[in-house]
């Protein structure tokens, strides 16, 4: 049975249910939460620190093999080059041109996501706020052209009806899982933007924050309010540690803890922010 978010994502394994879920954890990826907001990283320090290597050895061996690909091109009028071996040695630059065109967002991935990346969950507006890196994303082709701006970031809030759990496959030999959130326009299933809720993970590990995630915005008691990493009378020691300095608009970052509507329009007018 196919998706029911179109368009369907590629390596699709099922659509996520949303509200109260008995499948639940926060993962030791809770990073703060009190009574009006909750906020999940996304990549640990750990993972960062070991995709860096990975894809900057890849990026070294990328080179390297474009390098080569190019002087043997440039020795085609060398009489013991055979037609063959030009032929090869083209179709192995084009293969890395393409594989570097997925290793550099890569790279840029880990090397931009400031801190694990928090995604905010506001359960009392409603609203759910991301500052991430433009790469911060699961997909594999990007106009090179961005490239030149590596810092590039999206800053956006949301609304948490509109967003849906989907889970993909990344067709790695160690069948990892990736949650994502299908962002649509309200009232449909017509997908307009996609948010990468939890990483590749081996398993259910991110349906368990999913779960997590949606009895917090229900107010349900299944979701643990024990286990983040900053207890909830240290609110200003997280805003100090993963918030400041990072991009977040001041705003936004009033808004996390806003109880109404109306609060958090009086907000947006204070600011002046455009609806």
């Amino acid at each position: 049975m196919p998706s029911k978010y179109r368009p369907q994502l590629l390596g699709w394994i099922g659509d996520l249910e949303k509200g109260k879920n008995y499948l639940t954890s926060s993962e030791k990826r809770l990073i703060y939460m009190n009574d009006n907001y909750c906020a999940f990283i996304r990549q640990t320090f750990a993972d960062q620190i070991f995709y860096f290597f990975i894809y900057l050895l890849a990026i070294l061996l990328g080179c390297g093999a474009i390098y080569t690909g190019l002087l043997l091109v440039m020795e085609y009028d060398n009489p013991n080059m055979e037609n063959y071996l030009l032929i090869a040695t083209i179709i192995g630059l084009i293969f890395c041109l393409v594989g570097m065109n997925t290793i550099i967002p890569g790279f840029y991935h880990v090397l931009f996501s400031r801190r694990g990346s928090p995604i905010i969950f506001n359960r009392k507006t409603g609203k759910v706020y991301v500052n991430e890196s433009y790469f911060f994303s699961f997909r594999f082709w990007y106009n090179p052209l961005v490239f030149l701006h590596p810092n590039k970031r999206r800053i956006k809030e949301y609304d948490w009806a509109d967003l849906h759990g989907v889970a993909i496959h990344n067709y790695s030999p160690y069948s990892l899982v990736s949650d994502i959130l299908m962002v649509c326009k309200p009232g449909t299933n017509q997908t307009i933007d996609h948010i990468m809720f939890d990483p590749a993970r081996i398993g259910v590990g991110s349906h368990l924050i999913w779960g997590w995630v949606n009895n917090y915005m229900i107010f349900d008691k299944l979701a643990d309010t024990s286990r983040s990493i900053y207890p909830t009378d240290q609110e200003d020691k997280f805003k100090q540690k993963i918030i400041n300095g990072q991009g977040w608009p001041k705003w936004m970052i009033e808004a996390f803890n806003a109880t109404t509507q109306d609060e958090l329009a009086d907000i947006k007018q204070k600011y002046q922010v455009k609806q």
